[in-house]
């Protein structure tokens, strides 16, 4: 149906009825982000930058899983549990899934990606090393920021991601030097999992990660996607 706009107090003319559209502005402070997708699954890669941990790049990717309720927003505060001493930050590009794919070649990956988000896997080493998985380290509640919006037309092959800790920068890297690129991840998870609109893929983290602290502020930026911010909450 057509939609046809009529001057400028939010008018609106669509299939036959006549319509008010809000016109309002409201500022970030006065609204709660949310995730910009409702993923059924998320998945992520490991060992996908060599200045992190290297993996082969002749090899499947290094995959685990988070858990849809792990994931938050952008400014909101992720609060730790109370036992949780060695929470690392690791920002990463974050997949987002067009439409269901299935046994999907490498050839034809990039066209079920419908655009890109900036994520933070937070990690807890101490769970990690202990945990017979990583669930509990990977995917505990607030372990999954993303946002702040999906950008498409973006070359996310070569996008830089910056990670900053209270303003320092702390990562900094282009996503050329991932290892297993997002059309391979994704033709591979397909082989498997019936991916789903809005799932979501962490493709990995650069660099060096440090154990964040109370009222910390994480930050992690890519290019063309914008500021994904939230401060961590600690008992």
């Amino acid at each position: 149906q057509s939609l046809a706009l009529m001057g400028e107090k939010g008018l609106a003319w669509c299939g036959g009825s006549l319509i008010v559209l809000s016109l309002t502005t409201l500022a970030l402070a006065d609204v709660t982000p949310l995730p910009p997708t409702k993923a059924s699954k998320v998945f992520a890669v490991g060992m996908n930058f060599s200045s992190h941990l290297a993996s082969n790049a002749n090899s499947a990717p290094p995959l685990f899983l988070k858990l849809p309720s792990s994931l938050t927003g952008h400014a909101s505060d992720i609060v730790l549990p109370d036992d949780a001493r060695n929470v690392h930050f690791e920002g990463e590009l974050v997949l987002v899934i067009a439409k269901q794919a299935k046994n999907v070649s490498v050839a034809d990956a990039p066209a079920y990606i419908f655009g890109v988000t900036a994520g933070n896997d937070l990690s807890e080493r101490g769970w990690q090393g202990r945990d017979l998985q990583w669930m509990r380290a990977k995917a505990s509640d607030g372990f999954g920021p993303v946002g702040p919006v999906v950008a498409t037309g973006l070359d996310f092959n070569n996008v830089l991601l910056t990670t900053r800790l209270n303003g320092k920068v702390m990562q900094q890297e282009s996503t050329k030097n991932m290892i297993h690129k997002p059309a391979k991840v994704v033709s591979y998870l397909s082989q498997y999992f019936t991916l789903e609109p809005g799932d979501l893929i962490f493709m990995g983290t650069p660099g060096r990660t440090k154990a964040l602290q109370n009222d910390d502020v994480i930050s992690v930026e890519i290019e063309g996607i914008g500021l994904l911010e939230n401060k961590i909450v600690q008992n």
